[in-house]
């Protein structure tokens, strides 16, 4: 019986990978990824590994978690060192318990290896710190992916913690989001900031606000939106002409140089 490594990926730039995670992606003998692995990660793979696409594209899954379950429980029996190679961090909406409880009751030995997951690397692209010790006292991770009943996001309660609140997968439709988080309370004029492909050759940041965030075109999958007074942090910024940061193509000044009070 060989042994499952759930490795995060981090946001896609290989530099960010944990040593850690080269070393195995170096040893491995069976790697299943995601979709969001980019392909210069996949390029530290063993050459004599065996690598499976087990991504969700479109909304189109490869394969059901179930089938992805069996897999490593499959190649655990006939290989030494088997990846499941996830992007961001893999305890971060990365579905890692069903996995972890699939080999567990299957008897796999497994280890998490971690990885920088997207709020972080979205924070550190948006040159923001997710706990200034000014503007937030906690931080929250949520996904836009909501449930209902007893698993609805309560809104209310997140928006009264003081909470820097960070969302994975907002999806494109920012109205919806704006609107639950004023009704909820937050003020119309809250800085928040998309963060597109972070850490990657072609992310793209929008500083804007909650009142002006529907206004705003949504930016490139997959994206990751921070609400609060954090995203705003930096209070002047030089800018050209165009409204562009210099040296940048990419990212759109709104109300980024908004006075703090």
């Amino acid at each position: 019986m060989g042994k499952v490594f759930l490795v995060g990926a981090g946001p896609g730039d290989p530099e960010l990978l944990t040593v850690k995670a080269v070393r195995l992606l170096n040893a491995a003998d069976v790697v299943l990824h995601d979709a969001l692995v980019s392909p210069a990660i996949l390029d530290i793979v063993r050459k004599q590994a065996t690598v499976i696409d087990i991504g969700k594209r479109c909304g189109r899954k490869l394969l059901t978690q179930d089938e992805i379950n069996s897999l490593l429980v499959q190649h655990a029996r006939s290989s030494d060192v088997v990846i499941r190679l996830k992007g961001g961090d893999p305890s971060v909406f990365g579905r890692s318990g069903e996995e972890i409880a699939t080999l567990t009751a299957a008897d796999v030995e497994f280890e998490i290896v971690p990885g920088i997951t997207t709020a972080l690397a979205a924070a550190a692209s948006a040159k923001i710190s997710l706990t200034d010790r000014r503007f937030a006292s906690s931080l929250t991770l949520m996904t836009a992916h909501r449930g209902s009943g007893e698993h609805a996001v309560e809104w209310n309660r997140l928006v009264n913690s003081g909470s820097t609140i960070a969302i994975y997968m907002p999806g494109s439709d920012y109205r919806e989001l704006s609107i639950q988080l004023r009704s909820a309370g937050l003020a119309a004029d809250t800085p928040c900031v998309v963060v597109s492909n972070a850490a990657l050759p072609q992310e793209q940041k929008l500083y804007t606000s909650l009142e002006r965030l529907p206004q705003s075109a949504a930016l490139p999958a997959a994206a990751f939106l921070i609400v609060g007074r954090c995203a705003s942090a930096i209070e002047k910024v030089e800018i050209d002409s165009c409204g562009l940061y210099p040296g940048t193509g990419s990212q759109t000044f709104l109300d980024r140089n908004k006075e703090i009070a």
